[in-house]
Formats: structure tokens, C-alpha cells, sequence
């Protein structure tokens, strides 16, 4: 059997595990979607208001925070094991992961399926085929492409402070907290355009922690508002290489750190 069967074959376990209790599942899905989609009504209620918010209406508003929401859904999707990662390394069962004959990023990935993370990325989805069509986008074969790469690169910058932070546990054992503090402040700050906050805040959003780069600079392109970008526009267009370069040096750490892990026989 192939690593991609035996990947595949776990997942789809673990669905059929979720499913056995049908109004469970169905209700953890809608959680998941209204959580998310209420969000982005009380920002629509605002706009309603004030029209627009440092120039950007409500739907280009909304093409933003469906590129940020598809980004982070797809992310916690595919590795949800990391939402428990502190009690893999305190409890002794990274040693399990590292006995199998499946390699460790396999199992992070498929060997368990949590169903609210699966709202989010619908949700996100959901608002940009809703606010897509409702601004002036001249679409052509290269900006499909790119808004699919912008949510996969979006994905990965999550993925690299989620991975790099949760790396931690095996030296600390709780990192929960950290993870947390990233995902509200991407929640928090990173659905709207970097441009309405002050400098000292852009500045921070945008190298300290990208998270600019996860909605905000990918739909500059898209809508053609490259010029309000503290750099050249073909910056911009290479914005998705952000999040490869981050998981990268995630990954990276996460090796490292791993080092120090001690089993629980140890």
C-alpha cells in the first residue's frame, strides 16, 4: 500500500468516526460556518454605516476576508493534530510518531479530522464566491492562478507560526497560549486592510509577523490597489512565496526543537 492509500485511508476513518453521530457532525459544521460568517456580518453592518473604511468598500472588504478565512480554514483542515500538540508531547505519544513507518508530517495530517476547522474554510469560500463577482476584477488565466496560490501561501504563513510556536512544546510543553495569540491577532487585525492602521502597526504586520501577506497584499493585487503597498508591486505578485519561505524555516525549527524531546520512559 502506498503512503498516499494509507494517508487516505486513515482520513477517511477518521471521518466515518465523526460521522457516526450525524447531528453531531451536522451541528459541529454549522458552529463552525456561522462562527465565521457572523464575523464578517458585524463588519458588513459597519460599512452599511460608513460606506467604506480607509477607501475599501464593503465586498472588496469581503474579498479580503474571504482570501484571510480560506487561508486559515485550509490550514487548520489539513494538520489539526497541532490543536492538541501540547498533550502529544506531554503524554509520551510523539512516540508513536516516531515508530510508525509513515512519515511524521503524514500523520500530523491525516490522522485525525476535526469538523469545525471545515466551517471556516467553507465559510471562506463561501464569502468570496459572494464577493468576487460584486467588484471591478478584470480576470485573466494569470490572476486565477495567483488568488489560488495567494490562499495556499496564506495557508502556509498560518501554518508557519502555528508549527514554529507549537515546535516549542518540546522544550516547554504548553504552547497553546502563543498559538492562540497568533490566530486573534490574525483574526483581529489581519481581515482588514493593513492601510487603515497606523504606521508603527503596519509596519509590524507586515515584517515582524507578515500577516499582511496572508489577505491583505494578495487582494491589493487582485483589485488593483498595489500603489497604497509600502513596496513595488511586484513584490506583491510574488507574495505567496512568503508563506513557503515561513513554513520552511518552521519546519526547520520544528526539527530542531525535537531534539530535546524526552520520551515519557525516558
Amino acid at each position: 500500500m502506498t503512503l498516499f492509500s494509507i494517508c487516505w485511508h486513515n482520513m477517511l476513518a477518521s471521518v466515518r468516526g465523526e460521522m457516526q453521530y450525524r447531528a453531531s457532525f451536522i451541528m459541529s459544521l454549522l458552529f463552525g460556518f456561522l462562527f465565521q460568517t457572523v464575523g464578517f456580518i458585524f463588519v458588513a453592518v459597519i460599512l452599511t454605516r460608513f460606506e467604506a473604511v480607509g477607501g475599501w468598500g464593503l465586498w472588496e472588504v469581503g474579498v479580503l476576508y474571504g482570501i484571510r478565512l480560506s487561508a486559515h480554514g485550509l490550514w487548520v483542515v489539513s494538520v489539526n493534530q497541532l490543536f492538541r500538540f501540547d498533550q502529544i508531547v506531554q503524554e509520551g505519544e510523539w512516540d508513536r510518531f516516531l515508530i510508525r513507518p509513515v512519515p511524521i508530517w503524514a500523520q500530523l495530517m491525516f490522522t485525525q479530522f476535526r469538523i469545525p476547522p471545515l466551517g471556516d474554510l467553507i465559510s471562506g469560500l463561501f464569502l468570496l464566491g459572494l464577493a468576487l463577482p460584486r467588484v471591478p476584477i478584470d480576470w485573466n488565466p494569470a490572476l486565477v492562478v495567483f488568488l489560488a496560490l495567494a490562499i495556499i501561501g496564506g495557508a502556509l504563513i498560518d501554518g508557519a507560526f502555528q508549527l514554529g510556536s507549537a515546535a516549542f512544546a518540546f522544550r516547554f510543553l504548553m504552547t497553546l497560549p502563543l498559538r492562540i495569540v497568533f490566530d486573534d491577532l490574525q483574526g483581529r487585525f489581519g481581515s482588514y486592510p493593513a492601510s487603515i492602521y497606523d504606521r508603527p502597526l503596519r509596519a509590524f504586520m507586515t515584517w515582524i509577523v507578515p500577516m499582511a501577506f496572508m489577505a491583505w497584499v494578495p487582494t491589493t493585487v487582485l483589485l488593483g490597489r498595489t500603489a497604497e503597498l509600502p513596496f513595488p508591486a511586484w513584490v506583491a505578485w510574488a507574495s505567496p512565496l512568503v508563506g513557503f519561505l515561513l513554513i520552511s524555516g518552521a519546519v526547520w525549527l520544528f526539527v530542531r526543537q525535537s531534539r530535546h524531546y524526552q520520551s515519557a520512559g525516558h
